[in-house]
Protein backbone atom coordinates (compact mmCIF):
# COMPACT_ATOMS: atom_id res chain seq x y z
CA UNK A 1 0.00 0.00 0.00
CA UNK A 2 1.77 3.18 -1.22
CA UNK A 3 1.95 5.93 1.57
CA UNK A 4 -0.88 8.13 -0.13
CA UNK A 5 -3.35 5.66 0.66
CA UNK A 6 -2.29 4.37 3.56
CA UNK A 7 -4.54 4.68 6.45
CA UNK A 8 -3.40 7.46 8.47
CA UNK A 9 -2.66 7.01 12.31
CA UNK A 10 -5.10 8.08 14.44
CA UNK A 11 -4.51 10.06 17.36
CA UNK A 12 -6.56 11.58 20.95
CA UNK A 13 -4.68 14.51 22.28
CA UNK A 14 -5.30 14.98 26.16
CA UNK A 15 -4.09 18.16 28.40
CA UNK A 16 -5.80 20.41 31.00
CA UNK A 17 -3.98 23.69 28.65
CA UNK A 18 -5.98 24.60 25.48
CA UNK A 19 -2.97 26.12 24.23
CA UNK A 20 -1.05 22.93 24.58
CA UNK A 21 -3.56 21.11 22.82
CA UNK A 22 -3.22 23.12 20.11
CA UNK A 23 0.53 22.84 19.79
CA UNK A 24 0.57 19.06 20.36
CA UNK A 25 -2.27 18.82 17.51
CA UNK A 26 -0.75 20.95 14.99
CA UNK A 27 2.67 19.25 15.31
CA UNK A 28 0.72 15.75 14.82
CA UNK A 29 -1.38 17.29 11.73
CA UNK A 30 1.31 18.43 9.99
CA UNK A 31 2.75 14.67 9.93
CA UNK A 32 -0.36 13.19 8.66
CA UNK A 33 -1.29 11.88 11.93
CA UNK A 34 -5.21 12.51 12.53
CA UNK A 35 -6.12 14.28 15.58
CA UNK A 36 -9.68 12.19 15.64
CA UNK A 37 -10.26 14.22 19.56
CA UNK A 38 -8.91 16.26 22.55
CA UNK A 39 -9.58 16.19 25.75
CA UNK A 40 -8.69 18.52 28.69
CA UNK A 41 -8.97 15.89 31.67
CA UNK A 42 -9.17 12.17 32.15
CA UNK A 43 -12.51 11.66 32.25
CA UNK A 44 -12.98 13.06 29.31
CA UNK A 45 -9.61 11.08 27.84
CA UNK A 46 -11.58 7.41 29.04
CA UNK A 47 -14.72 8.46 27.26
CA UNK A 48 -12.99 10.30 24.05
CA UNK A 49 -11.25 6.44 23.64
CA UNK A 50 -13.89 4.73 24.44
CA UNK A 51 -15.66 6.20 21.25
CA UNK A 52 -13.14 7.32 19.07
CA UNK A 53 -10.97 4.00 19.26
CA UNK A 54 -7.58 5.72 18.00
CA UNK A 55 -3.95 4.54 17.64
CA UNK A 56 -2.22 6.18 20.31
CA UNK A 57 -3.13 8.62 23.24
CA UNK A 58 -0.81 11.63 23.84
CA UNK A 59 -1.55 11.68 27.80
CA UNK A 60 -0.72 14.52 29.90
CA UNK A 61 -0.26 13.67 33.59
CA UNK A 62 -1.13 16.41 36.04
CA UNK A 63 -4.99 17.19 35.36
CA UNK A 64 -7.95 18.79 37.20
CA UNK A 65 -10.34 15.88 38.52
CA UNK A 66 -9.32 12.56 36.91
CA UNK A 67 -5.15 12.57 36.59
CA UNK A 68 -3.41 11.41 33.71
CA UNK A 69 -2.32 8.39 35.94
CA UNK A 70 -5.90 7.54 36.80
CA UNK A 71 -7.26 7.40 33.10
CA UNK A 72 -4.09 5.21 31.63
CA UNK A 73 -5.21 2.55 34.42
CA UNK A 74 -8.97 3.08 32.87
CA UNK A 75 -8.19 3.17 29.66
CA UNK A 76 -5.82 -0.01 29.94
CA UNK A 77 -8.99 -1.57 32.03
CA UNK A 78 -11.97 -0.92 29.53
CA UNK A 79 -10.48 0.07 26.28
CA UNK A 80 -6.57 -0.86 25.90
CA UNK A 81 -4.98 1.84 23.56
CA UNK A 82 -0.98 2.24 23.29
CA UNK A 83 -0.10 5.67 25.25
CA UNK A 84 2.74 8.39 24.97
CA UNK A 85 2.92 10.03 28.72
CA UNK A 86 3.81 14.09 28.00
CA UNK A 87 5.58 14.55 31.28
CA UNK A 88 7.15 17.99 32.55
CA UNK A 89 8.18 16.03 35.31
CA UNK A 90 12.13 15.45 36.05
CA UNK A 91 14.19 14.94 39.16
CA UNK A 92 12.55 13.73 42.22
CA UNK A 93 9.17 14.00 40.77
CA UNK A 94 9.76 11.61 37.71
CA UNK A 95 8.47 9.33 39.90
CA UNK A 96 4.77 9.97 38.80
CA UNK A 97 6.07 9.36 34.86
CA UNK A 98 7.54 6.12 35.49
CA UNK A 99 4.84 5.17 37.79
CA UNK A 100 2.45 5.92 34.25
CA UNK A 101 4.58 3.21 32.62
CA UNK A 102 4.02 0.67 35.79
CA UNK A 103 0.06 1.44 34.90
CA UNK A 104 0.40 0.24 31.12
CA UNK A 105 1.80 3.63 29.25
CA UNK A 106 4.19 2.71 26.52
CA UNK A 107 6.55 5.32 26.86
CA UNK A 108 7.07 9.17 28.07
CA UNK A 109 8.38 12.41 26.06
CA UNK A 110 9.33 15.48 27.75
CA UNK A 111 6.38 17.79 27.01
CA UNK A 112 7.12 20.46 24.51
CA UNK A 113 7.12 24.33 25.31
CA UNK A 114 4.95 26.58 23.77
CA UNK A 115 7.64 29.38 22.95
CA UNK A 116 9.39 29.42 19.54
CA UNK A 117 13.04 28.30 19.62
CA UNK A 118 16.16 26.71 17.57
CA UNK A 119 15.80 23.24 19.03
CA UNK A 120 11.79 23.08 18.53
CA UNK A 121 12.03 21.72 14.73
CA UNK A 122 14.05 18.77 16.02
CA UNK A 123 11.50 18.65 19.36
CA UNK A 124 8.67 18.38 16.47
CA UNK A 125 10.42 15.54 14.86
CA UNK A 126 11.30 13.78 18.13
CA UNK A 127 7.76 14.00 18.85
CA UNK A 128 6.25 12.83 16.01
CA UNK A 129 8.53 9.90 15.93
CA UNK A 130 7.58 8.92 19.56
CA UNK A 131 4.10 9.20 18.50
CA UNK A 132 4.38 6.80 15.72
CA UNK A 133 6.26 4.72 17.30
CA UNK A 134 3.85 4.04 20.74
CA UNK A 135 1.17 4.00 18.33
CA UNK A 136 2.56 0.99 16.62
CA UNK A 137 3.51 -1.08 19.97
CA UNK A 138 1.98 -4.29 20.85
CA UNK A 139 -0.04 -3.74 24.05
CA UNK A 140 -0.23 -7.80 24.47
CA UNK A 141 3.41 -7.78 25.81
CA UNK A 142 4.28 -7.83 29.51
CA UNK A 143 7.52 -7.27 30.55
CA UNK A 144 6.34 -7.69 34.69
CA UNK A 145 5.13 -11.39 33.69
CA UNK A 146 6.06 -13.71 36.09
CA UNK A 147 9.91 -14.62 36.00
CA UNK A 148 11.06 -18.10 34.14
CA UNK A 149 12.91 -20.55 36.84
CA UNK A 150 16.49 -19.05 37.22
CA UNK A 151 18.86 -20.54 34.43
CA UNK A 152 21.39 -22.99 35.67
CA UNK A 153 24.72 -21.09 36.11
CA UNK A 154 27.89 -22.01 34.23
CA UNK A 155 30.82 -23.56 36.07
CA UNK A 156 32.78 -20.48 35.51
CA UNK A 157 32.10 -17.18 33.50
CA UNK A 158 34.65 -15.45 31.57
CA UNK A 159 36.92 -12.76 32.94
CA UNK A 160 35.68 -8.92 32.81
CA UNK A 161 33.06 -9.40 30.51
CA UNK A 162 31.05 -6.12 28.90
CA UNK A 163 27.53 -5.96 28.14
CA UNK A 164 26.27 -3.61 26.33
CA UNK A 165 21.91 -3.04 26.31
CA UNK A 166 20.13 -0.92 23.93
CA UNK A 167 16.41 -0.24 23.66
CA UNK A 168 13.66 2.34 22.97
CA UNK A 169 10.44 1.97 22.77
CA UNK A 170 8.78 -0.07 25.99
CA UNK A 171 12.17 -1.08 26.74
CA UNK A 172 12.36 0.21 30.64
CA UNK A 173 10.25 -2.57 31.58
CA UNK A 174 12.33 -5.11 30.05
CA UNK A 175 15.70 -3.59 31.07
CA UNK A 176 14.57 -3.68 34.79
CA UNK A 177 13.64 -7.41 34.11
CA UNK A 178 17.26 -8.40 32.19
CA UNK A 179 18.98 -6.78 35.30
CA UNK A 180 17.10 -7.90 37.75
CA UNK A 181 17.65 -11.68 36.69
CA UNK A 182 21.61 -10.92 35.44
CA UNK A 183 23.65 -13.03 38.10
CA UNK A 184 25.76 -10.86 40.33
CA UNK A 185 28.28 -14.11 40.12
CA UNK A 186 28.90 -12.99 36.51
CA UNK A 187 30.94 -9.74 37.82
CA UNK A 188 30.18 -8.01 34.18
CA UNK A 189 30.11 -4.37 33.58
CA UNK A 190 27.22 -3.05 32.31
CA UNK A 191 26.16 -0.11 29.88
CA UNK A 192 22.45 0.78 29.35
CA UNK A 193 21.52 3.07 26.80
CA UNK A 194 17.96 3.76 26.93
CA UNK A 195 16.39 6.28 24.47
CA UNK A 196 15.28 8.22 27.21
CA UNK A 197 14.91 12.49 27.76
CA UNK A 198 17.78 13.59 29.41
CA UNK A 199 15.76 15.22 32.98
CA UNK A 200 14.58 11.31 33.18
CA UNK A 201 17.81 8.91 32.56
CA UNK A 202 19.07 9.82 36.73
CA UNK A 203 15.89 8.59 37.59
CA UNK A 204 15.69 6.00 35.67
CA UNK A 205 19.54 4.81 37.10
CA UNK A 206 17.86 4.79 40.56
CA UNK A 207 15.07 2.79 39.63
CA UNK A 208 17.37 -0.04 38.08
CA UNK A 209 19.72 0.27 41.16
CA UNK A 210 16.80 -1.15 43.67
CA UNK A 211 15.78 -3.91 41.39
CA UNK A 212 19.04 -5.61 40.38
CA UNK A 213 22.07 -6.56 42.92
CA UNK A 214 24.48 -4.59 40.42
CA UNK A 215 25.62 -1.06 41.54
CA UNK A 216 23.55 1.33 39.23
CA UNK A 217 24.18 4.97 38.68
CA UNK A 218 24.39 7.57 35.64
CA UNK A 219 27.32 7.81 33.34
CA UNK A 220 28.98 10.97 33.79
CA UNK A 221 32.27 12.59 31.85
CA UNK A 222 34.79 10.58 32.56
CA UNK A 223 33.42 7.85 34.88
CA UNK A 224 34.87 4.13 35.55
CA UNK A 225 33.12 0.98 35.76
CA UNK A 226 33.89 -2.15 37.09
CA UNK A 227 32.68 -6.09 37.59
CA UNK A 228 29.48 -5.50 39.14
CA UNK A 229 28.56 -2.31 37.77
CA UNK A 230 26.15 -0.69 35.59
CA UNK A 231 25.98 2.69 34.27
CA UNK A 232 23.09 4.04 32.36
CA UNK A 233 23.89 6.76 29.71
CA UNK A 234 22.78 10.19 30.01
CA UNK A 235 19.85 11.54 28.37
CA UNK A 236 20.95 13.90 25.10
CA UNK A 237 24.71 13.11 25.38
CA UNK A 238 26.40 10.28 23.81
CA UNK A 239 27.95 7.48 25.54
CA UNK A 240 31.43 6.31 24.21
CA UNK A 241 33.76 4.03 25.58
CA UNK A 242 37.42 5.59 25.59
CA UNK A 243 39.46 3.08 27.04
CA UNK A 244 39.71 -0.57 29.04
CA UNK A 245 42.85 -0.72 31.76
CA UNK A 246 42.85 -3.11 34.74
CA UNK A 247 39.71 -4.51 34.56
CA UNK A 248 37.87 -1.50 34.54
CA UNK A 249 36.58 0.30 31.37
CA UNK A 250 36.49 4.55 31.35
CA UNK A 251 33.65 6.34 29.46
CA UNK A 252 32.99 9.87 27.74
CA UNK A 253 29.96 11.89 27.09
CA UNK A 254 29.91 13.65 23.91
CA UNK A 255 27.67 16.18 22.35
CA UNK A 256 28.37 14.85 18.63
CA UNK A 257 25.23 15.36 16.60
CA UNK A 258 22.38 12.64 16.93
CA UNK A 259 22.33 9.42 14.95
CA UNK A 260 19.18 7.70 13.55
CA UNK A 261 17.17 10.96 15.46
CA UNK A 262 18.37 10.16 18.91
CA UNK A 263 21.12 11.20 21.48
CA UNK A 264 22.44 8.69 22.85
CA UNK A 265 22.32 6.39 20.11
CA UNK A 266 23.06 2.50 20.94
CA UNK A 267 25.04 2.48 17.80
CA UNK A 268 27.82 5.23 19.14
CA UNK A 269 27.97 3.24 22.58
CA UNK A 270 28.69 -0.14 20.43
CA UNK A 271 31.33 1.02 17.69
CA UNK A 272 33.08 2.75 20.73
CA UNK A 273 33.37 -0.19 22.80
CA UNK A 274 33.93 -2.77 19.65
CA UNK A 275 37.28 -0.85 18.81
CA UNK A 276 38.20 -0.62 22.13
CA UNK A 277 37.41 -3.32 24.77
CA UNK A 278 39.80 -6.49 24.33
CA UNK A 279 37.63 -8.50 26.87
CA UNK A 280 34.61 -10.72 26.34
CA UNK A 281 32.01 -8.25 24.69
CA UNK A 282 28.71 -8.97 24.29
CA UNK A 283 25.38 -6.27 22.47
CA UNK A 284 22.08 -6.87 23.46
CA UNK A 285 19.14 -4.97 21.46
CA UNK A 286 15.75 -5.03 23.14
CA UNK A 287 12.22 -3.53 21.78
CA UNK A 288 12.41 -0.18 19.87
CA UNK A 289 11.74 1.53 16.85
CA UNK A 290 14.14 2.19 14.13
CA UNK A 291 17.77 0.44 13.14
CA UNK A 292 19.85 1.88 16.15
CA UNK A 293 21.77 -0.91 17.24
CA UNK A 294 22.02 -2.81 13.81
CA UNK A 295 25.48 -1.29 12.96
CA UNK A 296 26.54 -1.20 16.39
CA UNK A 297 26.23 -5.16 16.53
CA UNK A 298 27.83 -5.56 13.20
CA UNK A 299 30.82 -4.05 14.68
CA UNK A 300 30.93 -6.06 17.82
CA UNK A 301 30.43 -9.32 16.01
CA UNK A 302 33.44 -7.81 13.68
CA UNK A 303 35.66 -7.41 17.07
CA UNK A 304 34.96 -11.44 18.05
CA UNK A 305 31.93 -10.47 20.37
CA UNK A 306 28.84 -11.69 20.88
CA UNK A 307 25.30 -10.38 19.75
CA UNK A 308 21.81 -10.77 21.36
CA UNK A 309 18.37 -9.43 20.28
CA UNK A 310 14.75 -9.57 22.15
CA UNK A 311 12.21 -11.46 19.52
CA UNK A 312 9.01 -10.52 18.17
CA UNK A 313 6.76 -11.91 20.39
CA UNK A 314 8.02 -10.46 23.75
CA UNK A 315 9.02 -6.95 21.75
CA UNK A 316 6.65 -4.02 21.94
CA UNK A 317 7.56 -2.91 19.10
CA UNK A 318 9.83 -5.31 17.16
CA UNK A 319 11.60 -2.18 14.78
CA UNK A 320 15.10 -2.59 15.98
CA UNK A 321 15.48 -6.30 17.00
CA UNK A 322 14.03 -6.95 13.67
CA UNK A 323 16.50 -4.80 11.53
CA UNK A 324 19.32 -6.08 13.34
CA UNK A 325 18.38 -10.01 12.28
CA UNK A 326 17.63 -8.83 8.89
CA UNK A 327 21.08 -7.89 8.66
CA UNK A 328 22.77 -10.86 10.12
CA UNK A 329 23.98 -8.97 12.70
CA UNK A 330 22.42 -11.27 15.74
CA UNK A 331 23.62 -14.51 17.29
CA UNK A 332 20.44 -15.17 19.36
CA UNK A 333 17.50 -14.16 19.44
CA UNK A 334 15.05 -14.92 23.06
CA UNK A 335 12.10 -14.43 24.26
CA UNK A 336 11.90 -11.79 27.95
CA UNK A 337 11.54 -15.20 29.36
CA UNK A 338 15.28 -16.14 28.09
CA UNK A 339 17.37 -12.70 27.67
CA UNK A 340 19.30 -12.81 31.00
CA UNK A 341 20.02 -16.77 30.04
CA UNK A 342 21.38 -15.64 26.88
CA UNK A 343 23.21 -13.31 28.07
CA UNK A 344 24.76 -15.69 30.64
CA UNK A 345 25.19 -18.27 27.46
CA UNK A 346 27.49 -15.13 25.75
CA UNK A 347 29.73 -14.46 28.38
CA UNK A 348 30.51 -18.15 30.23
CA UNK A 349 33.52 -20.61 29.23
CA UNK A 350 30.22 -23.32 28.18
CA UNK A 351 29.42 -20.95 25.10
CA UNK A 352 29.61 -22.54 21.65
Amino acid sequence: MSASTATPTRAVVVDDSSFMRTVIGDILREDGIEVVAEADDGAAAVEAVSEHRPDVVTMDIEMPGVSGLEAVERIMATTPTPILMLSAHAGERADVTFEALDRGAVDFFTKPGGEVTAGMPAVETQLRRAVRSVANADLSVDADAPTADPAVEPARYLENPTVIIGASTGGPGVVERVLSELPIAADARVLVVQHMPDAFTARFAERLDGCTDYAVREATDGARIGGGEVLVAKGGRHLTVRNEAGGRLRVALTGDPPEHNVRPAIDVTMRTAAATVSSPLTGVVLTGMGRDGTAGLQRIKEAGGRTVAQDEESSAVFGMPRRAAEAGAVDVVSGIDGLSEAIVGTISEDIP
